[in-house]
């Protein structure tokens, strides 16, 4: 059984400290409608966060 996850968009932001707490929502709420997102900080610039939208 192979899973694909498929990215949909993907944004860079500027990060603020509640801004997983969006995402987590996001996650809860819209799994059920095979959608995913993730958060991880730009490698390049501490102040940015890279948000990424999947389908599942």
């Amino acid at each position: 059984m192979e899973s694909k996850i498929e990215v949909i968009s993907t944004v860079k932001i500027q990060n603020t400290p509640d801004l997983y707490k969006v995402v987590d929502a996001l996650n809860r709420t819209l799994k059920d409608r095979d959608l995913m997102f993730g958060l991880a900080l730009d490698q390049e610039d501490k102040e940015k966060a890279i948000f990424t939208i999947y389908r599942t």
